[in-house]
Formats: structure tokens, C-alpha cells, sequence
């Protein structure tokens, strides 16, 4: 086994997995891509490579990762990046997603409305995360698709949900697969603001987001952490999107679980022991967009704080706050006084938090 595993990109996530691998004895190498270098990197052949991210730009550096022998789930990324590959698989493996079509030369707004609705949902086939990259056709208001967005979008029913959860689990090199309970997720313009996990009423839809976790992870024959966020629409789930690595609307499982989901990750992917992981009480995450570091959080008795040390910008994430609840009184006094220390743009997350977290 190798003590040494390289991450393509150095983001948060990235980071995380490099402190996770720490206590397993692991050398773990979060590699910058996004800067175009002709640097080889002193890589042995049992050394192991993943990736925090989907897409990355093609280089040197980038080649030499990428193409390595033992790059896990090396064909999984791309596939999974663009959107209508993704959809595409979900159909073939019959895991329920909404109804969708790719955007062409012959699409036609008013039969994307025949089919679909008064509202159809134009999703860029590659990027656009927390937000961005999606454009509403909306009936009323549009008689012509958007010529850019031909060849290069789907077309997806807008689904009135019942609310966001999502699914993170694990695969293994021989095949088993492990689960986190399903967290409640809450989004605000598309990005997500705050998860809260476990929730009780939830378990009754835990064995179906199990089932189709399973699938999709065992269709790519994929190894490490996945994870799959889901609209609860009724008492069923419909799959909205699918990311192959660790996950913002995991990190509640950094405090609430005896193994986070970056260690699970590098325990699947090194081929070391994975066990269910063990809950050992709710969290709660809230996610830190745009926001400057308050060093007040810090004074809050059940909160952990991950900043990322990134540079503060409007919409962009810099660190999360998790928040254990081992009793309501210290949760909602801890919820009190974000509110009074955090802008506006929290206060309705941090509303939702209170109304949710007991359901």
C-alpha cells in the first residue's frame, strides 16, 4: 500500500483531505492545476491519485496526475462533469432524476414547454455549480431558446420539490458500500448555506437514497466517496446531481461522526479498513459565503470553525461553521447569537436551521 496520495487541485477540500490523512499515517499532496507549470512531481507507481474537483485545465502538471496507473475512478470525472453524460446514466441505470433532453440545433422552446411545462430549467452541460451556468425558460416571458445555449445545455423539468437532501456514502476497492444518514440541505441562489444531519423523520427515505447510491457506485465500479443530492418530492427521491468526492453537505460528519467523510474517503481509496461510519450526534453546518472571518464564532461552545483562508469575495465559500446539538438550549442560544453577529443574508438560513433541526 502506498503512503502517498496526490490530489488534483488545492482547494478547501483539498486541504481537508490533507489534514484527514495525518492521523492514518498518510502523505497526502493537494496540487495546485489551476496554475499551468511544466513541474513533474517525483510520483512512485503505487501512489495513489484523486481529485477534488470534476474538470481541471489540461497540462503538464495535470497530464502527469491524471494519466498515472493508479489515478481511482480516472473515467468517472469526466463523465460525471458533463451533465448530460451524468443524466444520461442515471437513465440507463433506471435511478429516477427528472425528465430532461440535451439543447441542439432542433430544440424548440415552445415544445421544451409542451413537454416539460410553463418553467423548463437550461443547465450548462459542464461547470456552473452553486448557482451559476442555469438559465429559466419561463413561458410567459421567453418564445425563443437563447442561441448560446444550444449544443452546450440540457433542458430539465422544473421539479416542485419538497425540500434538498443529499446522500454521501462510500464504495470500496472489493465493492461494499457504507452510508452517512441523509442530511437536510438548505440553498439560497443556488448555493448551499446550511445542512443539518441526522434527522430523525428522514430514515424512513434512508434505504431508497441507499439503493440508488449503490447502483450509480456500482455502475461506474466507482472506489471512495460519492455523493448524490437528491429532491424529496412526496415520500421519493428524484436525483439532482451526483459529485465523485467529498462534498460541502458532508462536512457536518467532520464533528458529528466517528469517520469524517475525507478519512472515509482515503480509507476506500487506500484499500485501509472502512466501517459504517458511527453518529455520534446531530450537527448542524453552516457554510461562510462572502463572509469575514469573526473571531466571536470561536466563542460559541458546540462550534468547530474551518476557514479556508481564501481570499473574502461576494457568493464565494470561505469556511463552515459545524455546530453540534447535544441539547436544544445550547443549539438555539448558539443560533441567537450568529443572528445577531452574521448579516442579513443569514438570517433566513439560520431561521431555517431552528425550524428544521428537531423534525
Amino acid at each position: 500500500m502506498s503512503n502517498k496520495v496526490w490530489v488534483l487541485g488545492n482547494g478547501q477540500l483539498g486541504a481537508m483531505l490533507a489534514h484527514a490523512g495525518q492521523p492514518l499515517a498518510l502523505d497526502v499532496r493537494p496540487i495546485d492545476i489551476m496554475v499551468p507549470t511544466a513541474e513533474q512531481l517525483a510520483m512512485q507507481s503505487n501512489d495513489i491519485v484523486t481529485a477534488e474537483r470534476e474538470q481541471w485545465p489540461e497540462s503538464a502538471l495535470s497530464l502527469q496526475l491524471s494519466e498515472h496507473p493508479k489515478f481511482i475512478n480516472g473515467p468517472v470525472f469526466g463523465r460525471l462533469a458533463d451533465r448530460f453524460t451524468q443524466k444520461s446514466l442515471l437513465d440507463e441505470l433506471n435511478v429516477a432524476t427528472a425528465p430532461w433532453e440535451l439543447v441542439d440545433d432542433n430544440s424548440d422552446a415552445a415544445e421544451l414547454y409542451r413537454k416539460y411545462g410553463e418553467r423548463v430549467l437550461l443547465k450548462r452541460r459542464t461547470g456552473g455549480y452553486d448557482g451559476r451556468g442555469q438559465f429559466w425558460l419561463k413561458q410567459a416571458e421567453q418564445t425563443q431558446l437563447p442561441d448560446d445555449w444550444r449544443n452546450e445545455a440540457i433542458a430539465e423539468q422544473a421539479i416542485n420539490f419538497d425540500e434538498e437532501v443529499s446522500l454521501v456514502g462510500a464504495r470500496t476497492h472489493d465493492g461494499r458500500c457504507v452510508f452517512y444518514p441523509l442530511t437536510l440541505n438548505l440553498h439560497q441562489d443556488g448555493i448551499l448555506m446550511a445542512s443539518i444531519s441526522p434527522l430523525p423523520r428522514l430514515q424512513a427515505l434512508q434505504a431508497e437514497a441507499e439503493a440508488m447510491l449503490t447502483t450509480i457506485m456500482d455502475g461506474l465500479d466507482y472506489v471512495g466517496v460519492m455523493a448524490m443530492e437528491c429532491f424529496r418530492v412526496g415520500e421519493h427521491l428524484l436525483v439532482n446531481e451526483l459529485a465523485p468526492r467529498v462534498h460541502n453537505s458532508g462536512h457536518w460528519t467532520q464533528a458529528g461522526c466517528h469517520i469524517d467523510q475525507f478519512q472515509l474517503h482515503l480509507r476506500a481509496l487506500c484499500d485501509l479498513a472502512v466501517m459504517t461510519p458511527q453518529v455520534n450526534f446531530q450537527c448542524v453546518m453552516v457554510n461562510l459565503i462572502g463572509i469575514d472571518k469573526d473571531d466571536r464564532w470561536l466563542s460559541l461552545p458546540n462550534a468547530e470553525l474551518y476557514w479556508y483562508n481564501k481570499e473574502v469575495r461576494p457568493g464565494r465559500k470561505v469556511g463552515h461553521l459545524n455546530l453540534s446539538v447535544k441539547d436544544n438550549e445550547t443549539l438555539a442560544s448558539s443560533i441567537a447569537q450568529l443572528q445577531q453577529w452574521m448579516p442579513a443574508q443569514y438570517q433566513a438560513p439560520l431561521a431555517w436551521i431552528l425550524l428544521h433541526y428537531q423534525a
